[in-house]
């Protein structure tokens, strides 16, 4: 039997179980960025479906990235920080926890690209252009 025939099943029973996960609840302990944080817990979590601009000179494409990534930082702190959250884990990526976040019943992802400090980023497109948009 090859590997690809074994490997196939494995990965597809890893899927299931990621999409059967129950959702948890979690204290935010401390925002990074505008789409990521640490729950208390100390487990690193990336909200899934969004993308917010960056906030180090590393990983951003221009100056105006890091001043946008730094006011959406801001607003996720304001909505995150202390509160409890609930998670439904879709996936890893970086040694993070790729989730869909809810807040008191709403969806954080949809609260942060609402208020324009977030772009929506289906799964398997490019990443928004954050300095495009301050040109």
């Amino acid at each position: 039997m090859s590997m690809i025939a074994i490997r196939l099943p494995v990965s597809c029973a890893a899927l299931l179980l990621i999409a059967a996960a129950p959702a948890d609840q979690g204290r935010v302990g401390h925002v990074i960025d505008g789409d990521t944080f640490r729950l208390e817990s100390g487990e690193r979590i990336r909200i899934a479906g969004i993308d917010a601009p960056e906030t180090h000179a590393g990983q951003a494409k221009c100056r105006a990235e890091i001043a946008l990534g730094q006011s959406a930082t801001a607003r996720a702190r304001m909505l995150l920080d202390g509160r409890n959250v609930t998670i439904m884990r879709v996936g890893r990526s970086y040694n993070r926890t790729v989730a869909r976040v809810t807040l008191a019943g709403r969806d954080v992802g949809s609260e942060l690209v609402a208020t324009g400090v977030a772009r929506w980023w289906p799964r398997g497109q490019r990443k928004p252009d954050w300095c495009a948009r301050a040109r």
